[in-house]
């Protein structure tokens, strides 16, 4: 028996799967009283219908993510996991399932221009199916070139005399065990040097690559984390603007570090995430499964905040990346660029879930940076408001932002933004223009607390470019020497004698001693006692342990080298 709806006309008519759809779509940000039953009926209505177009497929798609991460109650909940879990055996999908390629959803293609870590990563999970997009592969004479590099003297010689295609080449070599882009990633893997030289041949040959489906393959489909907690929604979502001075004050219900087995998992689930939407971000891409934390807050929300591995860690601030949770979906990513008790920002919310609660999630993850990294002050670089990304200019972003209470830096942009903020209070339906959004784009915003003063961040990048000058200044022709020299020679002016004892891997602290050499030479350390001395060691080595955390707790602990840091570079 068809579903059924009533029309204006009281004109009873069957309910069609392109009807339904809407429908339930209709309904996207409805809750409560009798929004559960009729979205179950629409959804039952809808598992057992055909779709007749890739565009119709992939927005219930959509629909079924959204009420994943908020599901009415649990009868509705259940049905989205049904129907999500057999979404791949859906006739409509395999129907459309070409058109689909780069969607995410479970079942279809994704083709991308991995970055070496992910790939490397993909390779190492799904070795059969990472395949080299040969329909993409712009330039095969570079890869061809590359393949002697990569192979055995026998073979090198067997490319050069025979000149086969890059397709023929990889072919015959890889003779299928793996997936041809498994297979290159293995042999670059294999070339002499370390991983930083093997990132920079790779991203240089910029092989376009694809992950054919296969169950547990990438999937926007299935991906959530099962052991997070449940929240239904039985009334309207916050979408009221939140105070963001007051909301720093409310800290989360729970912050856990968690063990390096579930931290491999949830970043296993992070690096899903942005594979399945084409994105990478380096918090993420270089995520340290010893540094992962589970910030808990409330309604089914939760962030994990992922540390970098030491190798790949910023000079002086601590990088976290991170990935946003409702009822354990992914529902959104950034970034926290954090030192002098302030935090770079880079967020963004996936398209799936925009509008529903944004404002209210974006000062819960403030609350929550607050709470874990001590960051009481917060900057937006250009790209995040719109400077060179029409996403965020098509957004708003900017007015976004400025209605939060972050403000412009530049004096010349704030009198700008002024100006055009009281056009829009003359005249409610004035919009800027993305003439006007460009131009308020350009610089830096901030958003400070009583007592809080964000740096300058170019000006900060500028004391490594200092720091380095003087070491080429200083160092021999031997540069390893001259680095191992220089550490030894901090080592000694800041009382530390040796590495043993300090918790952490000693090649890993040994690395940020090497780093921070030339910058304890800036330092005026005639004029600090020994005691300041001893806790600047002791930050140096928290640079290269596990976490970072634990560096930002002792570096805020530290008012002289914060003081020094700042008068260097005016910061």
């Amino acid at each position: 028996m068809p579903v059924v709806c009533v029309s204006a006309g009281l004109k009873t008519v069957p309910m069609t799967p392109v009807l339904a759809l809407r429908r339930l779509e209709a309904m996207h940000f409805e809750f409560g009283p009798g929004r559960a039953t009729a979205k179950l009926v629409l959804l039952r209505h809808l598992a057992r219908a055909r779709l007749g177009s890739a565009r119709a497929v992939l927005r219930l798609h959509e629909q079924l993510c959204f009420m994943r991460a908020y599901p009415d109650d649990r009868a509705v909940l259940a049905q989205v996991e049904e129907m999500l879990g057999a979404f791949p055996r859906r006739g409509d999908l395999r129907r459309h399932r070409r058109a689909l390629d780069d969607s995410g959803v479970a079942g279809t293609r994704i083709r991308y221009r991995f970055f070496w870590p992910t790939a490397r990563r993909l390779a190492a999970r799904w070795p059969a199916r990472l395949q080299i997009d040969w329909d993409l592969l712009d330039e095969p004479g570079r890869l061809l070139a590359a393949l002697p590099l990569l192979t055995t003297p026998i073979e090198a010689a067997w490319l050069r005399e025979r000149k086969p295609s890059a397709q023929t080449a990889l072919g015959r070599l890889n003779g299928g065990a793996v997936g041809e882009g498994t297979f290159l990633v293995r042999r670059i893997e294999a070339m002499p040097g370390d991983d930083f030289t093997r990132e920079v041949f790779a991203d240089a040959l910029d092989t376009p690559m694809l992950i054919d489906p296969a169950p547990g393959t990438p999937s926007r489909t299935l991906a959530w984390y099962s052991p997070s907690p449940l929240t239904f929604v039985s009334g309207p979502l916050r979408r009221a603007r939140p105070d963001l001075r007051a909301e720093l004050g409310v800290p989360p219900r729970s912050i856990r570090a968690v063990s390096a087995a579930e931290g491999e998992r949830l970043i296993d689930l992070a690096h899903a995430a942005l594979v399945t939407r084409s994105r990478d971000i380096d918090g993420i891409t270089y995520g340290n499964p010893r540094d992962v934390w589970m910030v808990d807050d409330s309604h089914g929300l939760q962030w994990v905040f992922i540390g970098v591995v030491p190798e790949r860690r910023q000079l002086l601030r601590a990088t976290y990346g991170f990935v946003t949770l409702r009822n354990g979906v992914p529902i959104g990513y950034g970034q926290m660029d954090t030192l002098f008790r302030c935090a770079d920002v880079s967020f963004n919310s996936f398209d799936t879930f925009r509008g529903a609660e944004t404002a209210w999630i974006f000062v819960r993850l403030l609350a929550a940076t607050h709470a874990l990294l001590g960051a009481c002050a917060f900057t937006l670089d250009g790209y995040q408001l719109g400077h060179h990304n029409d996403e965020a200019i098509v957004s708003g972003a900017w007015w976004f932002y400025f209605k939060l209470g972050f403000r412009p830096r530049d004096p010349a942009i704030r009198k700008f933004a002024d100006a055009e903020f009281a056009r829009m209070q003359g005249n409610p339906g004035h919009r800027s223009s993305a003439a006007t959004l460009r131009r308020l784009a350009a610089q830096t915003m901030v958003f400070e607390s009583e007592g809080a003063r964000a740096p300058h961040w170019p000006r900060l990048a500028d004391l490594g470019g200092l720091a380095a000058i003087r070491f080429a200044t200083a160092c021999s022709t031997d540069r390893q020497a001259a680095v191992s020299e220089y550490a030894r020679a901090a080592m000694r002016n800041l009382g530390l004698k040796s590495l043993a004892g300090l918790a952490g891997r000693r090649a890993d602290i040994q690395q940020a001693w090497d780093r921070w050499a030339p910058l304890v030479d800036l330092l005026p350390l005639s004029r600090w006692r020994m005691p300041q001395r001893r806790a600047l060691a002791g930050i140096i080595s928290a640079k290269g342990a596990d976490s970072e955390r634990e560096y930002l707790r002792q570096f805020d602990a530290h008012p002289e080298l914060a003081a020094s840091l700042r008068a260097l570079t005016r910061a």
